[in-house]
């Protein structure tokens, strides 16, 4: 009791000043605006790190990987199904917003962002990857250029080698340096969210805490299902009757350690033991499972969807349409599998959609409090994901009898 109580310690922390800020907000109605700057300093400190972070750890990521062969065919089998398994979580969200409209109205009037004009989806395309000054690249409202250019500046650095291993211990050093600005920033998260909190619900009433009810209820639900039905499904596509028999029965730790701990990166261990004992490959298991454990996050990607749906609630935008739900899909993918190798990424992913979309920072908090709400089984999804993605890729790179040759070895 006492380790779940330490591992959940800081969002208990966090929900707590939420609940706080909210009793203080219907105590003082308007007047708890008067405290809404401890709010904006938070916002303020968390959006002048966000560019830096994204640029030194995506760029580290990508340069630290290896090279040779077999380890190139499962690279690109685990980013495959890394995306494509990513992509199917939001397709999944994507679905349940829809049929669920009600459990992500929020009446909450902020300012509505500038409408964008209307261009052509290559202009679109072109605007969101790239862009023609490199000094636009670090602002807010270029984050994904800046991803673009961090991949290819990595990928770079690798296909460099040696004579570039100095920029990648460098880039590693801004990645650990700027973490531990997020980590010292964060210890001023409590009083910045309450306060917000105060301010939110002191404005716009009690109707704000009703909406998250009704936000986590679907979630919990949807998460739920697609723990179930899309982990049995790749794990019989995987390897049939007896894909699905390995991967229940080795499912039970990984499962509670993640719900106990919180923290993909802590869980880590035991999943190692869980696909070995799965019979996954030795080099699959070791790639596939700690680049998992940073870079595929089936239970963040449903969160990214479920925020963004509450944010164009929230702005009385219309949330349909081939290239809002497309761009929102790639948003919730870039939000579990890139940021997610970034420490504390879910505050930076929501810093990302805020960015991207142009809503205002005091959108920030809004979706903050989901994150913390949605925590543990976004967690359990993220860690478990992980094993159903390594059957997957043992799949694609052995073939479909690779359970039997590992059963005879």
């Amino acid at each position: 009791m006492k380790a779940i109580l330490k591992n959940y310690r800081f969002p208990i922390i966090l929900l707590s000043s939420v609940i706080i800020g909210s009793i203080l907000g219907i105590n003082m109605g308007a007047q708890a605006e008067v405290i809404k700057p401890l709010g904006d300093i938070f916002l303020n400190l968390m959006f002048t790190l966000v560019v830096p972070l994204v640029f030194f750890a995506t760029t580290s990521a990508i340069a630290n990987m290896g090279s040779g062969q077999r380890f190139k065919k499962v690279m690109s089998s685990t980013f495959i199904v890394f995306l494509g398994t990513g992509l199917i979580a939001a397709l999944v969200m994507v679905g349940a917003v829809k049929m669920f409209p009600g459990a992500t109205d929020m009446n909450v009037e902020l300012t509505k962002p500038e409408s964008i004009e209307t261009i052509s989806a290559g202009e679109q395309l072109v605007g969101i990857f790239t862009t023609d000054n490199f000094i636009q690249l670090f602002s807010r409202e270029h984050m994904l250029a800046l991803i673009f250019f961090s991949l290819l500046l990595g990928f770079a650095i690798t296909k460099v080698g040696e004579k570039a291993k100095p920029l990648a211990i460098f880039m590693n050093a801004g990645t650990i340096v700027l973490t531990k600005m997020v980590n010292l920033v964060m210890y001023y998260a409590p009083i910045g969210l309450g306060a917000y909190f105060a301010y939110l619900v002191g404005t716009f009433g009690t109707n704000l805490l009703e909406t998250y009810m009704k936000t986590a209820i679907l979630y919990f639900i949807v998460a739920a299902v697609f723990f179930v039905v899309a982990y049995t499904s790749y794990a019989f596509l995987s390897g049939g009757k007896k894909g699905i028999k390995l991967f229940w029965s080795h499912m039970l730790s990984p499962t509670v350690t993640s719900l106990a701990t919180c923290s993909s990166m802590a869980s880590l261990p035991v999943n190692l033991e869980a696909t070995e004992k799965m019979r996954i490959p030795k080099d699959i298991r070791e790639t596939v499972i700690p680049l998992g454990a940073s870079m595929h996050k089936d239970g963040s990607v449903l969160g990214v969807i479920l925020k963004i749906a509450v944010l164009f609630s929230v702005f009385d935008m219309d949330f349909s349409g081939f290239g809002t739900i497309g761009l929102a899909m790639l948003m919730a993918v870039l939000g579990g599998t890139v940021m997610g190798a970034i420490p504390s990424g879910g505050m930076i992913a929501e810093m990302l959609i805020i960015s991207l979309y142009g809503f205002p920072m005091e959108a920030l908090p809004i979706i903050a409090a989901i994150s913390t709400i949605i925590d543990a089984p976004a967690t359990a999804l993220n860690v478990t994901g992980d094993n159903a993605s390594a059957m997957l890729v043992s799949r694609r790179v052995e073939g479909k009898d690779w359970i039997e040759k590992v059963e005879e070895v």
